[in-house]
């Protein structure tokens, strides 16, 4: 593939991704006032978003045939947060005296942690031909935080409440 084109579709794969997931957010927030119809319309949308990110992926040969590359490619995405880029905002976000953002750097970078180590575990489970082991995962959805099989009595990264936490 041409490099231009390469760095359109990547561009497109972030825009299309990002508009995915904003509208996911516009949908839920649609739902909490009501509007059931409006949260639907950007439920419908924010799937075609995915769709148009799903291909532009597969063009990109982003996505393997062989799991544990897969696997390996969150792990090092979730690595890279953990390492550089979390410590990073956050510090950043210190150093401005933005405090919300402080916060939500540090959720997400405290659930990051925990991803990596999941997804190492689901790589060697992989490897040997395994499916990953956990019956149910749980995440907090105030903070990202992700525990298997059973919550805690309230989260560990941010005190929500173990009856918010939502079980997939």
């Amino acid at each position: 593939m041409k490099e231009m084109t390469k760095q359109f579709l990547e561009a497109a794969f972030a825009g299309e991704s990002m508009a995915h997931m904003k509208y996911s957010i516009f949908a839920e927030e649609a739902e909490k006032k009501g509007l059931k119809k409006l949260a639907k319309l950007f439920k419908a949308i924010a799937y075609a978003e995915f769709v148009h990110a799903r291909n532009h992926f597969k063009v990109l040969r982003k996505l393997s045939e062989n799991m544990s590359d897969n696997v390996q490619t969150c792990i090092d995405g979730e690595t890279f947060e953990i390492e550089e880029m979390y410590p990073v905002y956050k510090n950043a976000a210190g150093f401005q005296d933005e405090k919300e953002a402080v916060r939500s750097t540090h959720f997400a970078l405290e659930a990051e942690k925990i991803h990596a180590e999941m997804y190492k575990k689901a790589k060697e489970l992989v490897e040997k031909g395994e499916d990953y082991s956990a019956d149910k995962i749980y995440i907090c959805p105030v903070c990202g935080y992700t525990v298997e099989d059973d919550v805690p009595e309230s989260c560990p990264v941010c005190g929500a409440s173990k009856d918010i936490f939502v079980e997939f």
